[in-house]
Formats: C-alpha cells, sequence, structure tokens
C-alpha cells in the first residue's frame, strides 16, 4: 500500500500542527517551511485554500495518500448520518490507527509498519492490511510470536502514560485490546474540520 514518505517536519510547519506526533521543529519554528515562511504565514488565504488543506491535515494525519482518502470519503457519503463524521469514524476505525490508540506503537506510522508486518492479529487471526476495518466486539492483540511480543512489549512500554480511550479496553499484560463501540467525535478530537472537507468534495 502507498503511503507518504516525504519530510514530515516540513509537513507539520506547513499546517502549524503536530501531524506525525511531538515536532521538536515545530516548536522552535511555528511558521511555514521555504524562504518565504514568515510572509506566508501573513497571507490571505481563500476559503478553498481552507478547506483543502483542512483536507490534507486529516489525509497526512492517517497517513492515506490521495486516491485511498477519497475512498473513504465516497464510503462515508454513502451511509446514512453524517458524512463527516462517519468519516472521522471509518478513519479512527482502522487496524493500524486502533493498534495506534491501544499503545501497541507510539505514532500512527509505526502502527501502520506494526500491521503491515504481521505483528498484529485481529480475533486471533493475523491481519497484515492496515486499513482494516475494525468493528465492536473485536480483539486485536500482539500475535503469539517471540519478535512480535517483544516489539509490542517495547512500544507499550513507550506509551503507558498515554490515556486510554473510552471506546475500547486494553489488557497491557496480555498484550491485547477490545474495541466495544465506535467512538462518537468528542472522543477522536480531531485537528481539521471535517465539515470543510465534506464542503471541499461536494464542489
Amino acid at each position: 500500500m502507498a503511503r507518504y514518505t516525504g519530510p514530515r517536519e516540513k509537513i507539520a510547519r506547513r499546517f502549524g500542527v503536530p501531524l506525525f506526533g511531538p515536532s521538536k521543529a515545530l516548536e522552535l519554528r511555528n511558521f511555514p517551511p521555504g524562504q518565504h515562511g514568515v510572509r506566508n504565514a501573513r497571507r490571505k488565504v481563500s476559503d478553498y485554500g481552507i478547506a483543502l488543506a483542512e483536507k490534507q491535515k486529516l489525509r497526512f494525519q492517517y497517513g492515506l495518500m490521495e486516491k485511498q482518502f477519497r475512498r473513504f470519503f465516497a464510503e462515508a457519503q454513502r451511509r446514512k448520518g453524517v458524512t463527516g463524521e462517519i468519516l472521522l469514524q471509518m478513519l479512527e476505525l482502522r487496524l493500524d490507527n486502533v493498534a495506534y490508540r491501544m499503545g501497541f506503537a507510539n505514532t500512527r506510522f509505526a502502527a501502520r509498519q506494526l500491521v503491515g508486518h504481521g505483528h498484529v492479529t485481529v480475533n486471533g487471526k493475523r491481519v497484515n492490511i492496515s486499513s482494516y476495518q475494525v468493528k465492536p466486539g473485536d480483539v486485536v492483540a500482539a500475535k503469539q510470536s517471540v519478535k512480535s511480543q517483544q516489539l509490542v512489549g517495547r512500544f507499550l512500554e513507550m506509551t503507558v502514560s498515554v490515556p486510554a480511550q473510552d471506546w475500547m479496553t486494553v489488557d497491557r499484560d496480555k498484550m491485547s485490546g477490545t474495541v466495544h463501540r465506535v467512538p462518537v467525535r468528542e472522543e477522536i478530537n480531531p485537528i481539521a474540520n471535517e465539515q470543510l472537507v465534506v464542503e471541499l468534495y461536494s464542489r
């Protein structure tokens, strides 16, 4: 599956938010990258530009390429309910994101690699598809192998201070977690305005 492999600090500085986790570059230089970064920070942006930036923030946050993001949006639009919230819920229930939320990795990028390399199981079966949609009742766990257990164990030590999500429970000793329900928007707390994303694609 294709993924963004370019400079992450530049992307975080462009949008002014830590899209890929804590960013020292963003803390030290909180203006867009490039020769005219400081000047560009004061430039007026059109409504289209604002909506496009919101879409890009959401896309980069979850590590999706444009084509894949559009597929998620099309599916969210097809389902009954508020399209923007459904889109957020689908992104949150991606297997790589669920593994990240459970503390099996310290970043979504690391979680995606963890899943892609076959270190994660769903209901006892190995799943290596990052975009796999986890459903309420599914049990996500580290694969029963020495390498997988050691790898996830190290990440769990790194994420021990990360608060647990209300829509799931995690058993750190067993290196497993259960998704109990679909998260609501307030629990997802998105860094982008999903309504502007809906308006952008509806133009």
